[in-house]
């Protein structure tokens, strides 16, 4: 199970975004995504790492954001989104929301770029951990979910994002984002048929 960008820089009402949004006048903007992440997602997302952690399977925190002021260390064309956003360690926006808290034995990655594969060591840690299989959740939907799967694809990993525990700004950026996906990279499919495929006697890695 893999969980992406989770932070309050970005899938939170009321920290970075969310607080950014409403600041400058724009708090409309932002209320599908955060509904969807509060009413979808959080719950979604605990159900998974409940299973998952019962289970005893693999669960991986991805997260993005810098180490220096500025975030001068990440790729340029999000520094200055980022740095606005307040995403930098040490800073509330850089951490995982507190309902999703990674729990001792799970490992959080912090990346540098979109994808979770080119500026962090998740595909060292998979290979490592024997892990063949993902299960995809998090935001964006269209940026850092979609560019972390397909990724995972292209290094031969059977890749699932989880429709309903992932989110977007727009319904329509999420759902051809999705469409696309599928066609020829992996899987689409829901929390519920996720953890009922899991709970079949072929589960594997």
């Amino acid at each position: 199970l893999v969980v992406i960008d989770m932070q309050y820089a970005t899938a939170s009402r009321t920290s970075g975004l969310g607080r950014w949004l409403e600041d400058n006048g724009r708090a409309e903007e932002g209320r599908y995504r955060f509904d969807r992440i509060e009413q979808l997602l959080v719950p979604n997302i605990v159900r998974l790492l409940s299973f998952f952690r019962e289970h005893d399977l693999h669960r991986i925190f991805l997260r993005l954001g810098g180490q220096l002021q500025g975030c001068r260390d990440l790729m340029p064309q999000i520094q200055d989104l980022e740095a606005t956003l307040g995403n930098v360690a040490g800073n509330r926006e850089f951490e995982i929301l507190e309902a999703l808290a990674p729990q001792p034995g799970e490992p959080v990655l912090t990346k540098l770029s979109s994808s979770g594969f080119t500026s962090s060591s998740l595909d060292a840690l998979l290979r490592n951990l024997g892990v063949s299989s993902l299960v995809l959740t998090g935001v964006s939907t269209s940026q850092c979910v979609d560019l972390t799967a397909r990724d995972a694809a292209d290094r031969g990993y059977r890749a699932l994002i989880v429709e309903d525990a992932v989110a977007e700004d727009r319904a329509d950026y999420h759902a051809w984002t999705l469409e696309q996906f599928q066609r020829l990279f992996g899987r689409v499919a829901t929390t519920d048929d996720v953890l009922a495929e899991l709970g079949s006697p072929a589960t594997d890695n």
